[in-house]
């Protein structure tokens, strides 16, 4: 089909004619490309107004602050893929998140922080931090999580949130500030005070640091930003496209179990299913000769497909 349009009358009158000479009449490849290029836009991003971490203010009228800030909004605005992964993450976990840091008193930003450490997943660094939260093991053993080859708390999500925010906790203690807590989580209490020292200066805006700290809070702050606004940086999603959360239950176990595709089984799932809820089960048994309780989550009924 190929169409006219003509005005008459201040009109527009659209005449189609139906023909076998319409493929003919098909963009060439040259105006084709003029289109793709002319329809395309890449906007900067304008600066948000009354930027705050924590309640503790960005001063973004600071250059090198301002360019920072900007940096990180436009890679993960435009990184359209990851941003909107972490977005459908974030339905299914920050309700567990959230609740935790509440309790200890940690401000709800600092769930923005498990966004950057990993992603919101489980994920293993070259160093060897793992989890969420990447404790690093000498850490998540000071902080009360159990680690050996049976049992790996890092990958606990209630657990290793609750050790979290002990730590981001301490912190503040000792800075009196949630924006150098949140820079200490990447390069630790001892090398942000040997930074503060060595500059003299005191407050995170001010410091001259690493790469990875130096950007650390921006991303933070970038993360936070764009996903309390997703529309506004142009993600669009339904409530449906979201990853949820499963409705699940928790049982007692104070004794050796020796094969757990048996015992998830015997609760009406498989072992992948047993796995995804209970990732801190590093093996398919459990010696537990200290006889110690441990809470396994399990599934509410009809979430997957049944087993075989």
């Amino acid at each position: 089909m190929k169409a006219k349009n003509i005005f008459i009358g201040g009109s527009l009158l659209v005449i189609c004619f139906f023909g076998i000479n319409a493929v003919q009449d098909a963009p060439s490849d040259e105006n084709q490309e003029k289109k793709i290029i002319n329809d395309y836009r890449v906007y900067a991003l304008p600066m948000p107004e009354n930027l705050e971490f924590a309640g503790e203010k960005v001063p973004v009228e600071i250059p090198d602050v301002y360019e920072r800030m900007d940096r990180e909004l436009l890679v993960n605005t435009y990184w359209q893929s990851n941003t909107l992964l972490l977005i459908k993450r974030a339905n299914k976990y920050f309700p567990v998140i959230e609740p935790i840091l509440a309790e200890y008193g940690v401000p709800d930003d600092f769930k923005y922080l498990a966004v950057i450490e990993s992603s919101l997943t489980n994920a293993v660094s070259p160093a060897g931090a793992r989890g969420f939260w990447q404790f690093m093991e000498s850490t998540g053993k000071e902080y009360g999580l159990e680690i050996n080859d049976n049992v790996d708390e890092r990958y606990n999500l209630e657990k290793s949130t609750r050790a979290a925010a002990e730590y981001l906790k301490k912190s503040k203690e000792h800075f009196g500030s949630w924006t150098l807590a949140a820079a200490a989580y990447n390069a630790g209490n001892y090398g942000v005070d040997r930074q503060r020292e060595r500059q003299d200066v005191r407050d995170y805006y001010d410091l001259l640091l690493g790469e990875e700290t130096g950007r650390y809070v921006f991303r933070i702050l970038a993360l936070k930003e764009i996903m309390q606004n997703p529309k506004k940086y142009g993600f669009n999603f339904r409530q449906k496209d979201l990853y949820q959360h499963i409705p699940s239950y928790k049982v007692k176990v104070d004794t050796a179990v020796s094969d757990f595709a048996q015992f998830a089984q015997n609760f009406g799932i498989n072992y992948k299913v047993l796995k995804i809820h209970n990732p801190w089960l590093r093996e398919a048994h459990l010696n537990n000769s200290s006889r110690k309780e441990y809470l396994i989550e399990l599934p509410e009924e009809g979430f997957y497909s049944p087993t075989p």
